[in-house]
């Protein structure tokens, strides 16, 4: 049976949006050109009709799924980023504490995946959840979505979608996150390009950027290394 991710891909063309004319620049994998991305979804196009198959499927089974959080802009990315730094200096921590705090799980602007239009964040619908819904332990034990997270173990590679940030030990960077999963078929190809070109040496750090003067270049580096490698093997070039 043929790879669903290759599938998708073959089919691109027939739907007027070719992979090859496409203009995946810098601007575009940091985060600060939003034309490309679908505005139902907020994912490339290929992206959202592999997830609405995922979806389709997962509903035979009782499950609902729904994105939480999908493409996220520089300027998105900007906010989340200053709202945490505000938050946690506020609350005592020395500021490269509070950027330590803020890299368990968000990005440095203009390295965020979800830039690219092909992550995820994803948890099922039908579940009542109060408060935040992006926590382990709704996927594991007795949690909420126990049956999603066994799902999307089980299934999310057949549509192409692989778990970034998964449990593995050996792994450095960011944290756990069972809910956040990648269309492998372009993410692995965004990766590369985003590592050959060294587009995290061409970040500009503004001064609206909190904690700015504490983003050095041992820092970025390390950070390079550890939180946007330190992925799952399967969206490795």
């Amino acid at each position: 049976m043929m790879n669903r991710s290759i599938f998708f891909l073959l089919l691109i063309p027939f739907l007027g949006f070719s992979q090859d004319t496409l203009d995946f620049d810098s601007s575009f994998l940091m985060g600060k050109k939003e034309g490309l991305i679908s505005k139902n979804l907020g994912l490339l196009p290929q992206v959202e009709m592999a997830f609405l198959e995922m979806q389709k499927a997962a509903r035979k089974d009782s499950i609902e799924l729904k994105i939480v959080s999908s493409f996220r802009s520089y300027a998105a990315q900007k906010r989340i980023w200053n709202r945490k730094y505000l938050r946690f200096t506020n609350e005592g921590l020395s500021p490269e504490k509070a950027i330590t705090k803020i890299i368990e799980y968000s990005t440095i602007p203009g390295t965020s995946r979800h830039h690219w239009g092909t992550e995820i964040d994803v948890v099922d619908a039908q579940p009542l959840v109060e408060g935040d819904v992006l926590l382990e332990e709704h996927f594991h034990d007795s949690g909420p979505y126990v049956k999603l997270g066994r799902w999307l173990t089980e299934n999310a590679a057949t549509y192409g979608f692989e778990l970034v940030y998964t449990k593995d030990r050996s792994r450095k960077g960011f944290f756990y996150e069972p809910w956040h999963y990648s269309y492998s078929a372009l993410s692995v190809g965004f990766l590369s390009t985003y590592l050959k070109e060294k587009l995290i040496d061409k970040i500009a750090i503004d001064s609206s950027l909190q904690g700015n003067s504490y983003l050095s270049k041992p820092f970025m580096d390390r950070y390079l290394e550890e939180n946007i490698k330190g992925i799952s093997t399967q969206l490795k070039d």
